[in-house]
């Protein structure tokens, strides 16, 4: 029997392709009548690019730029000469998981760096992108990355504004004039793994400012300042973005990819299963495992498992979810072409041992749903 074995990462823990060996080895404790066919897989956010590398076989380049707090860092992106495309990961350059917890400010975090790894591609001779929003530190609207492209944001006395969302509040006027003319020529893509609109309470603010150090105070402050930005833009461009689904992505870069750089948002996990030749891969499949470190009611808006689970049910294929954790509203998936999900653990025990322990324990659940699903075929 061929099972399909496409997870996500395991946050803190394993990343896509670690977490899909370790299911591999798993159900191949049933001997030669498995056939485990390993397609790591990601929705947009940390892990995107290295899910896209594997799939695609582009080169992997590696260009120093700022990270969220305007520090040197190095960062990775992908090239694929023949097709000139090019594999932008925002967490790359402005991942959260790169900040100490302490170091978490929404006010001020940038995506300049974002603007960099773009700039590196179109030095190359890009003319497509994929750009993958998921895991950012930040909350300035994309303004970052705009200010990295040539763009500048001024305030009413004709001065640069500084970086950081929090600045945006101060926007008088947005000179596009420098802005690279390589990107007229760029067809861009944009992963999201969120369906968010930029403002208000389920805006990027409001949903994700907590997760990057905002406070509620802090949360207010930054979705004003977003509301400035996204005034100052329509004026300039003539057009609206705010109310887009995915325009909340990554602390409003969902709204600056589709508004400057005339991206189509579209779900994360359906980029990379494209990329991935997903449905050629399905063909022949009479299993599908997936899985990420937790299952629940927000997994609906654009996760790993939830896509691979629509994209198996159209083919009839049953699918099995894997997390570290089914936290509440999980069993919305059941609905969406999940057939069933069990949680990592095998016993009480702390979130460092559970860490540890992660790929060992994908493989012991792995063989267990393999051995009841043959159970159950024969």
């Amino acid at each position: 029997m061929k099972i399909l074995i496409c997870p996500d990462s395991f946050k803190d823990a394993l990343p896509a392709e670690a977490a899909a060996r370790a299911i591999a080895c798993g159900t191949r404790r049933l001997g030669e009548r498995i056939e485990a066919v390993e397609c790591p897989l990601a929705d947009g956010g940390e892990g995107s690019l290295d899910a896209l590398l594997t799939a695609t076989g582009a080169e992997r380049r590696t260009a120093t730029v700022q990270d969220a707090l305007g520090r040197p860092a190095r960062a990775h992106w992908g090239w694929l000469p023949e097709r000139r495309t090019a594999f932008v990961e925002l967490a790359e350059a402005s991942g959260i998981q790169a900040l100490a917890p302490d170091e978490r400010t929404a006010l001020h975090s940038t995506t300049h760096g974002v603007g960099e790894l773009i700039r590196a591609a179109l030095d190359a001779g890009a003319e497509r992108l994929l750009l993958t929003l998921g895991g950012s530190a930040t909350n300035d609207g994309g303004a970052g990355m705009l200010v990295a492209l040539g763009a500048r944001l001024l305030d009413s006395a004709g001065q640069d504004l500084p970086p950081g969302g929090a600045a945006l509040a101060e926007l008088a006027e947005l000179d596009l004039a420098g802005l690279d003319p390589r990107l007229a020529g760029l067809q861009v893509e944009a992963a999201v793994d969120v369906d968010n609109p930029l403002l208000g309470k389920r805006g990027a603010s409001a949903v994700f400012g907590p997760q990057k150090g905002a406070s509620p105070e802090d949360v207010t402050r930054l979705d004003a300042a977003l509301v400035r930005f996204a005034d100052v833009t329509a004026g300039v461009l003539g057009e609206e973005h705010r109310e887009l689904p995915g325009a909340g992505a990554a602390g409003g870069m969902g709204f600056a990819a589709r508004a400057f750089l005339g991206a189509e948002l579209r779900p994360g996990i359906e980029l990379v299963m494209a990329q991935a030749g997903f449905e050629t891969l399905l063909e022949g499949t009479g299993l599908v495992i997936t899985g990420e470190g937790q299952l629940d009611g927000q997994s609906l808006a654009g996760k790993t498992p939830v896509g691979v689970a629509r994209a198996a049910r159209a083919r009839g294929v049953p699918v099995v979810v894997l997390a570290g954790r089914l936290a509440p509203g999980w069993q919305a998936a059941l609905e969406e072409g999940v057939t069933a999900a069990f949680a990592l653990a095998d016993g009480p025990m702390a979130l460092d041992e559970a860490l540890e322990r992660c790929a060992e324990l994908l493989a012991d659940r792995a063989e267990s749903a393999v051995r009841l699903f043959t159970a159950a075929r024969s």
